[in-house]
């Protein structure tokens, strides 16, 4: 073997060894993403459907606040007496959940951004609902949230954005 074919077996070698190790570490954090995906649609899913089962067996709204920094909402079910209180703070990244008798808990961690809109009980003639702030005029609820994890060393690519509109069914 010369100098020159080691020099060239060498540089293909380095060349081949980049694109392998570029090709893992794609792999690596496109597989960290589909599990950050997987992880946040699934509580993101017991969530909301812990709170629509809460709110739709709610007749009254009795608290309602709602910023960019925090938000609270508390529905009451007089027939049962309970309370359910759903608060986030933006400081914590938590979405939690209190209801009367029980500790509370926790629905999502890493969770940016949960707001909501309150809408009247009488839709117009062609069945929009206008909005409120006054909680004992709610019939319906609106709500979005976003939660993001981290993927490898910083959050990218990991985000999971869920919607969700609810009716107060025993509202009378």
């Amino acid at each position: 073997m010369t100098l020159v074919e080691m020099m060239i077996a060498v540089g293909l070698g380095t060349i081949v060894l980049g694109m392998v190790t570029m090709v893992y570490l794609f792999g690596l954090r496109s597989f960290a993403a589909m599990s950050n995906y997987a992880e946040m649609d699934g509580k993101s899913r017991m969530a909301v459907d812990l709170m629509l089962r809460e709110i739709r067996s709610a007749d009254k709204v009795l608290s309602a606040s709602s910023s960019t920094n925090s938000g609270s909402l508390t529905v009451a079910n007089t027939a049962a007496a309970t309370t359910n209180t759903f608060t986030w703070a933006s400081d914590s990244g938590k979405l939690t959940w209190a209801k009367t008798g029980q500790a509370q808990r926790t629905l999502l961690t890493g969770c940016d951004n949960w707001s909501f809109t309150m809408y009247l009980r009488v839709p117009d003639a062609n069945g929009n609902f206008y909005t409120t702030t006054t909680p004992s005029l709610c019939k319906l609820i609106n709500m979005a949230w976003k939660c993001t994890r981290n993927n490898i060393l910083k959050k990218i690519n990991s985000e999971s954005v869920v919607t969700a509109e609810v009716v107060l069914r025993n509202k009378p």
